[in-house]
């Protein structure tokens, strides 16, 4: 079943309006998107193919050319109107039109820059906006996360996370709600990585490691692990306890001067800690973290050490590659049999960071372990930072989507590098009724460098 095309939480209005067009210019002065960036676009359809909402509406202003199309006419005079706005939200950033294009459109600058404006010249709906509130007055906190965190592992320990979940009472108030629900991990205790790791053996190198803010909350033994994994290969890491979050979430929903603030601290923060790299384990976070360079280039107090520090950042395969792994790798688990894994390549790791060997040759120094491909790898398995509770029903479409053709992989065990994904994934696995362990690509590479079992669930 082909989810419809939403009408989002409702029309976008002018302030103080009920009208659905803004009456004034579409976008202000404030970095604009470009029309240089625009007229790349020569309408070649190349990007079709690889689009997640063009194949499921087959619509052409939900193509990456398609929405080209309206923000070149908003930027040239033309109303932005709520169908605008509807077409343009309804795109989840993948950014695979930018693998997919030979003309090299930089489609994530021109959504980054236009999705700002709509931020700030639309007012949404007042349950769209209650949604939003709620979304970024938590996800990017670590001390609220870890609030929830508590009353939320109990309420999985005793089923009645579970119970509410059956009774569908959520889902009736709220779909969105009801995906946020649905797609908290199982939770254990609490993992914290120390402020410094020290390298084993010769030290190789000085890390500084991104903790991150859902990562850090609900995913402390993936922050484990790559601490562990970098110590391994002779890295002193740090992990300094005031980071904050590195505004991913914000920028790429167009919450801009949010999402700088949260990079100018980080700027900050890992200045002081001295650090030569960062090393990053969640795939959207590094995204961010590299483009800090063009989000922070009209700021003269931040744009040469946005661009030095975006210059240092790293996601972890990618870092490990260059470094040359030296620890030893031992098979998964105790038989002497081969380990098939199929490899989920997160979007704003192989699209946006152009990442895409260095974990397959990590993967592949694994003794007895045959990797094999997922088909349509390159489509959004719809986790997308938080649009699959903005848009839960074409995001529940792409999670089953990606499922299926996970699961005809025959993988013994799946791998991935982002926590949205294993999230999103996991939930498609379990709706299909088959469940395949799901690990990030850090947990993997630490069993197999301790020569270890992977944890239970993984």
């Amino acid at each position: 079943m082909v989810a419809e095309r939403p009408t989002q939480l409702g029309m976008p209005r002018v302030r103080g309006d009920r009208s659905e067009v803004l009456a004034e210019p579409a976008f202000d002065a404030v970095r604009p998107p470009s029309p240089d960036l625009l007229d790349d676009c020569v309408h070649c359809g190349f990007c079709l193919t690889t689009c997640p909402t063009y194949q499921l509406w087959g619509e052409e202003m939900d193509s990456p050319r398609g929405r080209i199309d309206l923000i070149r006419a908003a930027s040239e005079g033309a109303p932005l109107t709520a169908a605008t706005v509807g077409h343009l939200d309804a795109c989840l950033g993948c950014m695979a039109c930018v693998t997919s294009c030979p003309s090299g459109v930089q489609y994530d600058r021109i959504l980054e820059t236009t999705r700002a404006q709509v931020e700030r010249r639309v007012t949404r709906p007042r349950r769209d906006r209650a949604l939003r509130s709620l979304i970024f007055s938590l996800f990017p906190y670590p001390a609220r996360l870890r609030v929830l965190r508590g009353p939320l592992r109990a309420a999985q320990r005793t089923g009645v996370l579970g119970l509410v979940g059956r009774s569908g009472l959520v889902g009736r108030v709220s779909p969105e709600l009801e995906v946020m629900q649905s797609l908290a991990p199982p939770l254990g205790p609490r993992v914290e990585v120390p402020e410094r790791t020290p390298a084993l053996g010769t030290r190789r190198a000085v890390v500084g490691m991104l903790t991150g803010c859902v990562q850090r909350e609900f995913f402390g033994d993936v922050n484990a692990a790559t601490a562990r994994v970098l110590a391994a290969e002779g890295c002193e890491v740090v992990a300094p306890t005031r980071q904050g979050c590195c505004g991913a979430l914000s920028v790429h929903t167009g919450r801009e001067e949010e999402g700088m603030a949260f990079a100018r601290r980080l700027i900050d923060t890992f200045e002081e800690a001295g650090v030569e790299t960062v090393v990053v384990n969640s795939a959207g976070c590094g995204s961010t973290m590299k483009e800090y360079v063009h989000l922070l280039a009209d700021d003269p107090a931040y744009a040469d050490r946005a661009r030095a520090f975006s210059e240092r950042v790293r996601d972890l395969a990618e870092f490990l590659v260059e470094l040359g792994p030296t620890a030893p790798r031992h098979r998964l688990g105790t038989a002497e049999q081969e380990v098939s894994v199929a490899y989920h390549d997160a979007c704003h790791l192989r699209h946006a960071q152009g990442v895409v060997s260095a974990p397959r040759e990590l993967l592949r120094g694994i003794p007895d372990l045959r990797l094999v491909e997922i088909p349509d790898g390159e489509i959004c398995c719809g986790s997308a930072g938080v649009y699959n509770i903005l848009n839960p029903e074409p995001a529940t479409e792409l999670g089953d989507r990606k499922a299926a053709s996970i699961l005809r992989t025959g993988a013994d065990l799946l791998v991935t590098a982002n926590p949205g994904c294993l999230m999103q994934i996991s939930q498609a696995l379990e709706r299909a009724g088959r469940r395949v362990p799901f690990v990030h690509t850090a947990v993997l590479l630490d069993a197999s460098i301790r020569g270890v079992p992977l944890p239970s669930g993984g």
